[in-house]
């Protein structure tokens, strides 16, 4: 099987390099791809792909390269309907038609969804001026310290989530997003949420229209700084499994969530074939739906992948899903017993603005160990040069024992690496390593 990754980041990485180890995969290329893609010979070179085409036009373009599946990385593609262009196409594609996306592509319409049908989710408002940002804080902030979630209803690289600590901060944070001076279109509409108190899981599972296969659950950490302070960004890193919910009792939690959104989604017509990913708060009342993605998180991807068993066939498996046609395991996926760790290299200012063609080192040197990978993100080549070309740069994922000895080994791995501007957390998997009593 011929199978091409659209996307430039880690994930997209991540992906290449997991089919790549399927007995069903005899190739896989990757478009754009980055650096390390092109390192490993899977970038394509196919120009007629470009975002600013027409999506009847890609999808046109993949077809007549004869691909026997296309895998979607990015949310903006599924959002604009490839995945419905290249079915039309006759091309397989892994990854939910524009219908399906519409739950990541729209906050408003996901907590709509989310109201419909009975899932779990936090109270919230619409908003698309001053005046009903006032009213939305006074109803879910009553005791006036401004402690609510505002969320851009549109696409915004993982950085339109914005959580104020006063009244006046998310007046003000609200307000310059509904004038399009923080995220141009994305925020003019808005989603005021009641802030939940608990702890966040990624749950991602690969669905074919009416089953699900479901992943190891992961933890992000998106906040730049050390502790979980700062502003949003994609990710800086994730681990999993997650300390505060055993695997053995995901199960319950999943079907949950994914049974009944996959039965809302074909209730309205829905044929959802890709990934659909949960954003839980679980809270002492029982899991809440915080938001849902279309496609596979980054860098959760990152963590998650390399904790498959050998025996997966990771190509097959999302080649079922999109014919619909899944074969599951009785017991689930086969997974590694091992955790593993995922550490964000990024450039110095992001999530806001960075230099860029900084030459990235230490690559080659080798691992101390097997379990260990370099995932790359903003890199591209420049001859034989590696040079950095975004926010998030690079990640880093290790396995271990347990957590601690997969962070020990993540980290002496990234101190190898260097580029000017470097900028990473030390703190990655904190909360989980403090309770096991071990060093953050």
């Amino acid at each position: 099987m011929r199978v091409i990754v659209i996307g430039s980041g880690g994930r997209e990485h991540a992906l290449a390099w997991r089919l790549a180890q399927s007995p069903s995969v005899e190739r896989v290329q990757v478009w754009p791809g980055n650096g390390g893609t092109a390192r490993a010979g899977w970038s394509l070179d196919a120009p007629d792909l470009s975002a600013d085409v027409p999506v009847d036009a890609q999808a046109a373009a993949l077809a007549a390269l004869g691909p026997d599946l296309v895998v979607i990385g990015p949310e903006a593609p599924l959002v604009a309907g490839l995945a419905d262009a290249l079915r039309a196409a006759g091309v397989p594609a892994f990854g939910p038609g524009a219908d399906g996306a519409r739950l990541e592509g729209s906050k408003v319409h996901a907590k709509a969804f989310c109201q419909r049908h009975g899932l779990p989710t936090a109270a919230a408002r619409e908003v698309d001026d001053p005046a009903g940002l006032e009213a939305a804080l006074d109803a879910l902030a009553p005791a006036g310290d401004g402690r609510v979630v505002l969320k851009a209803d549109g696409l915004a690289a993982g950085k339109g989530v914005l959580l104020p600590s006063t009244r006046a901060e998310a007046l003000a944070a609200g307000r310059e997003l509904l004038a399009g001076e923080t995220l141009g279109g994305a925020g003019r509409r808005l989603l005021v949420e009641e802030r939940l108190e608990g702890y966040e899981l990624s749950l991602l599972a690969v669905c074919d229209g009416h089953r699900f296969a479901l992943l190891p659950a992961s933890q992000d950490h998106k906040r730049a700084g050390a502790g979980d302070l700062g502003p949003n960004t994609g990710g800086m890193g994730a681990y999993s499994p997650v300390a505060e919910l055993p695997e053995g009792e995901l199960l319950p939690v999943a079907e949950g969530i994914f049974r009944a959104t996959l039965d809302g989604l074909a209730a309205e017509g829905v044929d959802y074939r890709g990934v659909l990913y949960a954003g839980l708060m679980m809270t002492p009342a029982g899991p809440r739906v915080l938001e849902f993605n279309c496609r596979f998180g980054d860098p959760e991807t990152q963590a998650v992948l390399p904790r498959l068993a050998a025996d997966c066939d990771f190509g097959r498996l999302l080649a079922g899903a999109a014919a619909g046609a899944m074969e599951l395991p009785a017991t689930g996926l086969p997974l590694r017993p091992e955790a593993s760790l995922t550490v964000v290299l990024a450039s110095e200012g992001y999530p806001g603005s960075y230099a860029t063609g900084l030459p990235i080192e230490g690559l080659d040197a080798p691992a101390d160990n097997d379990d260990c990978w370099v995932f790359h993100a903003g890199t591209r080549l420049d001859g034989e040069r590696l040079l950095t070309s975004g926010g998030r740069v690079l990640a880093v994922t290790a396995l271990g024992r347990d957590l601690q000895q997969a962070a020990d080994r993540c980290y002496r791995r990234v101190d190898g690496i260097r580029f000017a501007n470097r900028y990473l957390r030390r703190d990655i998997g904190w909360r989980a390593l403090s309770r096991a009593g071990g060093r953050t």
